[in-house]
C-alpha cells in the first residue's frame, strides 16, 4: 500500500489547531451575527462538504427508518445542540472558558456509559477521575464569590456542549453499533439529521425577531475587526472544522491508531485557552487556571488507553467522527 503523502504527525497538528481555534472563530462570529446563524450556517456548509466527500467516494448514506431514528437523536447530541450551545456560551464567557468546557466530553461519557450502556463497567480509576474533574468544574465557577467567578450560565452551556458529545456518542454505542455506518457515512447523517433539526429551530427564532425571515441573513455592525471577518470565520468554522476536520480525523486513526486519535480530546481545550489569550486578549483568573488543569487531568485520565480489544475498537469509532 502506497505511503501517505502527508504523514499523519502532521495531520494530527492540523486537527488538533482546527478544533482548538474553532471557539475562537465563533468568538469573532459573533461580532456581527447570532448565534443560532453561526450554529445554522456551520451545519449548513459542514454536512455539504462532508456529503459532498462521501458521494466523490463512492460512499452512501446509511438506509432504514429504525437506523434514521437514532440518527436523529445523534444528530441533536452531536451537532444542533452542542454547536448552539457553544455559541450561545460564548456570548456570556470567553472562548477560553467555553473550550474548557469542551474537556467534558469525556468524563460525560463514563456517566452516559453508566447510565445508557446495560452492563458496561467502568473502572475505580475512571470514577475517581470524574469525581475529580467535578471538583475541578466548581473550581473554575467559584461559588464561593459572587464578583470574580464566570457567568455561571454561560460556563453552565459550555459544559452542556462538552457533555453533549459524550452522550451523543454513548447513544450511538448503544444503539447503532450494528449499523452500516463505516466511512464518512455516519458524520454525513449526523450532520444532515442536524441540519433537519436546525432548519425549524432557525425559523422559530427568526419569526421572534422584528426583522422576521429576514433576522437569518441579517448581520450587525463589526466593532473590532473588518466587517468581512466575522462572516469569514463562521464559514471557515464549518467548511474546515466541520467539514474536512473529519477527514483528517479518519486518516490520524488509520495512521496512528485510536489511542494516538483518542489525545485529540483533551488537547482541543489546550488550544482554545492559548488562542484565547494571546489572540483575543482573553484573560483566565488564577482558580480559573486551578481548575482547568485540574478538570484537564481528569479528561486525561478518563480518556487513557482502554485495555480490552473490544473497549479499543469502540473508542476509535468514537473517534472517528468527531465535531
Amino acid at each position: 500500500m502506497a505511503e501517505p503523502r502527508v504523514a499523519w504527525p502532521v495531520k494530527f497538528v492540523a486537527l488538533v489547531l482546527i478544533w482548538g481555534s474553532s471557539f475562537l472563530l465563533m468568538k469573532v462570529g459573533l461580532e456581527t451575527l447570532e448565534p443560532v446563524q453561526i450554529s445554522a450556517l456551520r451545519i449548513v456548509t459542514g454536512a455539504a462538504v462532508v456529503t459532498a466527500l462521501l458521494a466523490l467516494g463512492g460512499g452512501r448514506l446509511p438506509r432504514g427508518a429504525r437506523v434514521w431514528g437514532h440518527l436523529v437523536v445523534c444528530g441533536f447530541l452531536l451537532a444542533t445542540l452542542p454547536f448552539t450551545l457553544f455559541a450561545l456560551s460564548e456570548t456570556r464567557i470567553s472562548s477560553a472558558l467555553a473550550g474548557i468546557g469542551n474537556a467534558a466530553t469525556p468524563i460525560a461519557t463514563v456517566l452516559a456509559t453508566l447510565a445508557i450502556l446495560p452492563g458496561a463497567r467502568v473502572t475505580g480509576r475512571r470514577l475517581v477521575a470524574v469525581g475529580v474533574g467535578f471538583v475541578g468544574v466548581v473550581t473554575i465557577m467559584q461559588p464561593w464569590t459572587t464578583t470574580q467567578g464566570p457567568d455561571l450560565v454561560g460556563f453552565a452551556m459550555a459544559l452542556a456542549g462538552g457533555a453533549s458529545y459524550g452522550v451523543g456518542w454513548t447513544y450511538n454505542r448503544r444503539f447503532l453499533a450494528g449499523a452500516d455506518l463505516g466511512g464518512l457515512a455516519m458524520p454525513a447523517a449526523t450532520l444532515l439529521t442536524g441540519l433537519a433539526l436546525m432548519a425549524p429551530t432557525a425559523l422559530g427564532w427568526a419569526l421572534t425577531r422584528p426583522e422576521g425571515l429576514g433576522a437569518l441573513w441579517a448581520h450587525g455592525t463589526a466593532r473590532d475587526v473588518p466587517g468581512w471577518l466575522p462572516l469569514a470565520c463562521v464559514l471557515v468554522l464549518g467548511v474546515v472544522g466541520t467539514g474536512f476536520a473529519y477527514v483528517l480525523q479518519f486518516d490520524v486513526v488509520r495512521g496512528a491508531g485510536p489511542v494516538v486519535g483518542s489525545t485529540i480530546t483533551y488537547l482541543i481545550p489546550v488550544v482554545s485557552v492559548l488562542l484565547g489569550v494571546l489572540v483575543l486578549h482573553e484573560r483566565l483568573g488564577v482558580w480559573q487556571v486551578v481548575g482547568f488543569t485540574v478538570v484537564l487531568a481528569a479528561a486525561w485520565v478518563v480518556n487513557r488507553n482502554p485495555r480490552s480489544p473490544e473497549a479499543v475498537v469502540t473508542r476509535a469509532r468514537e473517534r472517528s467522527a468527531r465535531v
